[in-house]
């Protein structure tokens, strides 16, 4: 009996090993469609249902973390891709209230594995990796905002960046980024693109996302650019309402459309299509251009001459359900009939698929147009080569994911970002000074001294905003004092912190706005209590306080009185290091102006420094003008 259950173990092996060695991974290389991926994805397509066409049509959310494969969640994912016959999927990860709870690149990895080794078909996996695989994954390689690499100026640098992202994303088995953002933005009270552009120059947008396209399409990347015809105009979040793009057409032709048409030429994968309103386009006022054949059939496929695959904004922002509330399943077959190949993120799946099918099977919907959007999606899959390997090495990601040279570039280009809008001539460059840390364990001594003040302006001061410039900031002045505030509590700590600054030789005031998706307050201004602060820290101690927009570069407009201001376009940690390493003048300060400031600075504007790290200003000695 031994001998019989130890054979059967032997054998139980062999076949999980034989099982194991059957499996094949993805090489990625430069996207390609051979003959032999082209065959594929027309002999698929025969063989295809209705209902199987329909399904590929789809994309819907996975959130990366670790899940036992036979946990409830898994199973419903699973069990929704088979029922549906689902062919694409958004990979983010769980979101907990204001909190993005980000998983490590193995979890993500294992996952997407699984969920490829449990779908008929392969997966195409999609991301929002706009500054990189860090936006969702940690250990990855930290980039700024792209308005960053528009206050850099060089295309070489949006080269690397796609190269970078596509290298980390094919290693955790994401193969499409809906980046790079072809908006312009123009309109300084956009609360939703802002530093997501590269800036408002359509032709140095145009000139950094072709070169991002590039470089991701070298590593095996497919590429989105984003939100057709333009959403850089607007001052709404289309998350919440329906944005209005408000041009005429030689506007459009102008400003709007050259980074699109930018964006064409360089072999773009996809463009994403806006739920906004655009009456030059499009008159009927119920009919945002997702839904609109004038704008996407008409202009984008045949005016631009646009082959590759149109892809929707995900349906359940409410720019778009507002008007479908009352048959919400409805918005997917308008879509897809105004010319979009993929629907994403749909507000309610079931709903969105079985108005498509109807559609579909009453003719309303020609079988010869689910043809071809299936057609252009499986022809997606064979160039990335997901018919042949659909599966990641989990092994290579040591190699591949975090390299130190992609991780001293992303901070290169934070450096390269900082630009210097005003400057007094009474502060800058800052001091190392202050308490010595021994560096020994359990011998830290930190005394808090009020000669150096730091303010940290915030959405939520329980985020990670401030903590590495923060850190940064006390490795060169540890007994700096640093106080936090944000919509909640700028009001009650208003009387401190101005008592605290009037003591302070030098003031530090930063401010972390960023476009914010879906939140109901503008997402690129300061509210009203800490908007108050800021203006009363400007008037009481201005001339000893250099303010540094850690992302809306805008901040200042309303402040007019500022002195000294520093932009780095991006709340990253990269740029908050770089923010602290230029105000102790240990970078060169090279950056200038994507977008214009009103009533501050005209774009181009920005005072270049030499790094200067052996001077700076002694706050014992330095006076200061009202002193």
């Amino acid at each position: 009996m031994r001998r019989n259950g130890l054979l059967l173990i032997v054998i139980a092996s062999l076949l999980t090993n034989l099982s194991f060695a059957k499996e094949k991974y993805q090489k990625p290389g430069p996207l390609h469609l051979d003959r032999d991926g082209e065959k594929w994805a027309e002999k698929t397509l025969r063989k295809m249902s209705p209902e199987e066409k329909v399904g590929q049509l789809f994309m819907i959310w996975v959130r990366a973390r670790f899940v036992n494969i036979d946990s409830p969640d898994y199973a419903q994912l699973r069990d929704t891709i088979r029922r549906d016959h689902i062919g694409s999927l958004a990979m983010t990860v769980p979101v907990d209230g204001p909190f993005l709870i980000k998983s490590e690149p193995y979890e993500a990895a294992m996952l997407l594995n699984q969920l490829q080794r449990d779908s008929k078909l392969p997966l195409m996996i999609a991301a929002d990796f706009e500054r990189g695989v860090s936006m969702r994954l940690y250990g990855t390689t930290v980039f700024p905002h792209a308005m960053a690499f528009g206050a850099a100026g060089k295309q070489d640098y949006a080269e690397r960046f796609g190269k970078i992202t596509a290298r980390e994303a094919r290693a955790v088995g994401v193969h499409w980024n809906f980046f790079p953002d072809a908006d312009v933005n123009s309109n300084p009270a956009n609360p939703i693109i802002n530093t997501r552009s590269f800036g408002e120059n359509p032709e140095a947008v145009g000139n950094l996302v072709a070169s991002y396209i590039q470089g991701a399409h070298a590593e095996g990347m497919m590429s989105t650019a984003k939100h057709f015809p333009g959403h850089g105009d607007t001052d709404t979040d289309s998350h919440l309402g329906v944005a209005r793009v408000s041009g005429n057409l030689a506007r459009l032709q102008s400003v709007e459309l050259p980074p699109f048409r930018k964006a064409v030429e360089a072999g773009v994968d996809s463009i994403m299509v806006a739920h906004v309103s655009v009456p030059a386009l499009e008159a009927d006022p119920n009919k945002v251009a997702t839904v609109s054949p004038a704008i996407v059939t008409d202009l984008l496929e045949k005016q631009l001459g646009f082959k590759g695959i149109v892809v929707t904004d995900a349906l359940d922002m409410a720019g778009l359900t507002r008007l479908y509330a009352a048959n919400i399943g409805r918005a997917a077959v308008d879509a897809f009939k105004a010319g979009s190949d993929l629907l994403i993120i749909p507000a309610d799946l079931e709903a969105s698929y079985k108005s498509m099918l109807d559609a579909v099977k009453t003719g309303e919907i020609s079988q010869q147009r689910v043809d071809e959007s299936v057609l252009k999606l499986l022809k997606a899959k064979a160039s990335l080569g997901l018919h042949k390997a659909r599966l990641v090495k989990v092994e290579e990601l040591s190699k591949q994911v975090g390299k130190p040279e992609d991780i001293a570039f992303g901070e290169e280009v934070a450096d390269a970002a900082v630009t210097l809008v005003r400057d007094n001539g009474h502060l800058l460059p800052l001091k190392r000074q202050g308490t010595v840390d021994t560096g020994l364990p359990y011998q830290h001594t930190e005394e808090i001294h009020n000669r150096l003040v730091t303010v940290i302006f915030s959405d939520d001061m329980r985020m990670e905003s401030g903590r590495a410039f923060e850190r940064a900031l006390r490795m060169r002045v540890p007994d700096a004092d640093v106080i936090y505030v944000d919509p909640r509590t700028a009001g009650a700590m208003s009387k401190e912190v101005l008592t605290t600054v009037q003591q302070a030789q030098a003031v530090i005031a930063a401010v972390y706005v960023v476009p914010t998706p879906g939140k109901m307050a503008n997402s690129v201004g300061l509210v009203d209590a800490t908007g108050n602060l800021l203006q009363s820290l400007v008037t009481g101690v201005g001339d000893k306080m250099i303010v540094v927009a850690m992302g809306n570069p805008y901040v200042a407009a309303d402040f007019s009185g500022i002195q000294n201001y520093i932009c780095t376009f991006s709340n990253a940690s990269v740029s908050e290091i770089s923010a602290v390493k230029a105000l102790f003048g240990e970078i060169a300060i090279r950056g200038h102006l994507p977008v214009t400031i009103p009533n501050i600075a005209q774009r181009g504007a920005g005072i270049e420094r030499p790094a200067q790290a052996a001077g700076g200003v002694s706050y014992e000695k330095t006076k200061h003008s009202g002193e």
